[in-house]
């Protein structure tokens, strides 16, 4: 099958994840819980990236320092997210193409290359967070050295091509039973803490402090880079073409309809347990005098004495675990489409998978041998910075296609929802501009 696109007039010889595109069936009648039973999954998938072991270095560092002020931060960064991943499902669903794929079809081919280089980059800064904070996590539960862990990482590779095999159900739901498993440690972890609840509802009321002082401005920008993740934009518009809702307006309309309420749930859970991670730090080292708290080895040694619970370190190092594993099946997929998209060329998947983890294993086993934990800590804050730098080059395209009335027909956007999508574009990108000036100067 070849989609002709009405402005390029340039065939994509293939569909985005074209093994598993339209394979899965959805309800057209009956409740609206039947209708919306098909469309949960893919919220999921993308609602690992914002709860990934890169996530949990800046929200730690954030209630550690700053107690529960920058609890607004993670939920400005989480509506932005919402906004951008309903953009991106709709894109998807609207046009039949995936970011990518509208990227090539758009751009003139050098800029496309530089947009796809720009891609693979980020998911490999991705992929590394994932590696290390898998190799910290089995360090932390099992004494495996650090150096030992990111080798067992590349184990993942054929994990995950066991599991593609089995069909992209098996894969949402694997996603979701360890979000389960995330989300519960957590409920644990802030139970014990007792967290001030009016420090945390004052939390999330934004404060000028937050723009005002430096070195929390630093912070915020990193948990916002950390938080809006450049690659799910990119998976987000492919994976919601597994389900064979009718390719008519009609069908299209109601797609998008159950998707984004899936979306934006799945995203709640996301905000809850990056809440949590700051809760837990603010509760348990601000308040205690151990502001200096900034990484995870650090924050898994000292939760047991100050909590007074044995579980409190083990269930911490868990749902990191967890959350490394997660990340790395989505995070792979994403490759894959951001490689079959940007060159229309297709590779096999376990290449693909291997590749994108060796890239990333490398500089991961380097530090980890030559620098041990600090080390790691801090090549998993560059990561975050570096995926912050690359959001505004997934962001722009996407804002830009789906205003596009050729492409997009009735779906195109609204003026409101357009000028909303501009703000934030640009709000990323001047954050994004001074976090590479601090960085760098």
């Amino acid at each position: 099958m070849k989609l002709i696109l009405s402005t390029q007039n340039m065939p994509l010889d293939r569909q985005s994840l074209s093994e598993t595109n339209a394979s899965i069936a959805v309800h057209t009648k009956g409740s609206f819980w039947k209708k919306m039973s098909a469309y949960i999954g893919p919220g999921l998938m993308v609602a690992v990236g914002y709860m990934d072991p890169g996530n949990w270095a800046t929200d730690i560092a954030g209630g550690a320092r700053f107690g529960y002020t920058l609890l607004s931060v993670i939920l400005i960064s989480n509506l932005f997210a919402m906004l951008l991943q309903h953009l991106s499902l709709k894109l998807g669903i609207a046009t039949g193409m995936d970011l990518a794929q509208a990227c090539r079809a758009y751009f003139p081919k050098k800029v496309a290359l530089v947009l796809w280089a720009l891609a693979e980059i980020a998911i490999t800064a991705c992929d590394l967070a994932e590696v290390l904070g898998s190799a910290i996590a089995l360090n932390l539960l099992f004494h495996i050295p650090l150096s030992v862990g990111v080798v067992i990482t590349t184990l993942d590779v054929l994990l995950i091509l066991y599991f593609q095999n089995k069909g992209f159900r098996i894969i949402e739901s694997i996603v979701g039973g360890l979000i389960a498993v995330i989300l519960m440690c957590f409920v644990y972890e802030v139970i014990v803490s007792h967290p001030e609840w009016s420090q945390v509802a004052g939390g999330l009321i934004p404060q000028k402090e937050v723009i005002t002082n430096p070195g929390m401005l630093y912070v915020a920008i990193g948990i916002l880079g950390a938080t809006v993740m450049p690659h799910n934009l990119y998976l987000h518009s492919s994976i919601i073409q597994t389900r064979a809702y009718a390719r008519t307006d009609e069908g299209r309309k109601s797609a998008i309809r159950y998707a984004t309420i899936d979306s934006t749930a799945s995203l709640g859970i996301a905000f809850f347990i990056n809440a949590a991670i700051l809760i837990l730090a603010a509760a348990t080292f601000h308040t205690t005098g151990n502001q200096q708290v900034a990484d995870i080895t650090d924050a898994h040694h000292l939760l047991d004495p100050l909590l007074g619970s044995r579980w409190a370190s083990v269930l911490f190092a868990v749902a990191l675990l967890a959350a490394g594993q997660n990340a790395t099946i989505t995070g792979t997929m994403a490759g894959q489409i951001v490689m079959e998209g940007f060159l229309n060329l297709q590779m096999k998947p376990w290449l693909r998978q291997l590749i994108t983890r060796l890239i990333a294993i490398v500089p991961a086993l380097f530090v980890a041998i030559q620098y041990g934990e600090h080390g790691t800590s801090e090549l998993l804050v560059f990561s975050q910075v570096i995926l912050s730098i690359q959001l505004s080059f997934a962001v722009i395209p996407l804002i830009l296609f789906t205003n596009k009335r050729d492409w997009m027909g009735r779906f195109v956007n609204s003026r409101l929802l357009s000028t909303v999508s501009w703000v934030i574009a640009a709000i990323i990108v001047v954050l994004n501009v001074y976090l590479l000036i601090d960085t760098f100067t």
